[in-house]
């Protein structure tokens, strides 16, 4: 293989990781939450600081992570890796520190990415997205683009007023990229005027999406969407080149980016153009977990109404997803490893989650 190298003026790059399995393994249906723990630990093996800064000092995170692409496939309600299949992990940077970083890595890439008892060979990396600046994005096109079409082809969400919002309109999905836009690129807008100017000049001129619902990230369920927009700039807009540029701009960053929250968790892989977003449908594990989460959560919920506030939807949530995925025969040991939960503390809730079902039984 040819070696993968980029300048040290990146900031913006895609790798996919080329995976095959040691053998065939069960997979675990929260599997994105050891892909995250992987990453930020060869982070922190090779470079500390950059780990340190990654963990605590970003907002808005200078990475996203895909979960694993190919045919997975489930044995005995489990989702399972068949050892004849090749997988693939994307990695994406939105600052130059970590491409930096990523472009060091690539040169001794580890021979293994172990999920819990399911090890994947790397047989290889390739660029997938090519490296790029904010300057480069931000340079206008000879013939400005009025339309761009967006295909988000893992399932993709927003947070607004505290809930799951599964709709693309344009304010949500343009208010994502510039949130990141203005964290790394050194080039600030003042979000208001420019969603003022979204929300007046951006229509959707066609669409095909399809809801569902995904257990991601560390605990709690998430309503999501899949599927493909095409967005455009109305022909009665008033003409404003400078946010017509960073329109064209941001459509460009949003492969890179992701959209919407959890992107380092899988969720809002985004790529330009119109593909097919057929999202397959999910093992039976991944089905019964998250319906059971979502569930459990509203029951949850229901029973700390007089509380209210974001404390008693935590608890909820975490109560939750502990005693659904002990129900389906996760130890509690490997919950609190997942959670970074002592795991004395996932006991004693899966103690009270369990009382507090009795409750309504």
């Amino acid at each position: 293989m040819p070696p993968i190298i980029w300048n040290k003026t990146t900031e913006l790059i895609g790798i996919t990781l080329h995976l095959r399995p040691h053998q065939t393994s069960p997979l675990y249906p929260q599997y994105t939450i050891g892909l995250h723990a992987w990453f930020l630990n060869q982070v922190s093996q090779t470079n500390p600081s950059l780990s340190a800064t990654l963990h605590d000092d970003q907002t808005e995170k200078s990475f996203t992570l895909s979960p694993l692409q190919g045919n997975l496939l489930t044995h005995s309600q489990h989702l399972q890796l068949q050892a004849d299949q090749t997988y693939y992990f994307t990695i994406t940077t939105l600052s130059q520190p970590i491409a930096q970083w990523l472009a060091q890595w690539v040169k001794i890439l580890p021979p293994t990415l172990d999920l819990r008892n399911a090890p994947l060979h790397i047989t290889h990396a390739e660029i997938t997205l090519p490296p790029t600046t904010y300057k480069k994005l931000w340079q206008p096109a000879s013939t400005p683009e009025q339309k761009a079409t967006l295909s988000f082809i893992t399932p993709t969400s927003f947070r607004r007023r505290g809930q799951h919002f599964p709709l693309p309109l344009p304010f949500n999905v343009f208010h994502s990229y510039l949130r990141r836009w203005n964290t790394f690129a050194h080039l600030e807008f003042d979000p208001d005027e420019f969603l003022a100017w979204v929300d007046d000049s951006i229509l959707i001129h066609r669409h095909r999406l399809e809801s569902t619902k995904v257990v991601v990230g560390k605990k709690g369920s998430v309503t999501a969407f899949t599927g493909v927009v095409e967005y455009g700039i109305s022909p009665k807009a008033p003409r404003d080149e400078e946010y017509e540029q960073l329109f064209a701009a941001l459509i460009q960053l949003a492969p890179y980016c992701g959209t919407g929250h959890k992107t380092t968790f899988g969720l809002g892989q985004t790529r330009l153009g119109w593909l097919d977003t057929t999202a397959p449908e999910l093992p039976s594990t991944q089905t019964l977990t998250t319906e059971r989460i979502a569930e459990l959560t509203d029951i949850f919920i229901a029973q700390r109404k007089r509380k209210g506030g974001d404390r008693a939807t935590q608890t909820a949530e975490t109560w939750a997803t502990i005693l659904a995925r002990r129900e389906l025969g996760e130890s509690l040991m490997a919950i609190a490893a997942d959670l970074e939960m002592p795991y004395e503390t996932v006991k004693t809730y899966a103690k009270l989650a369990r009382q507090a079902l009795k409750l309504i039984n």
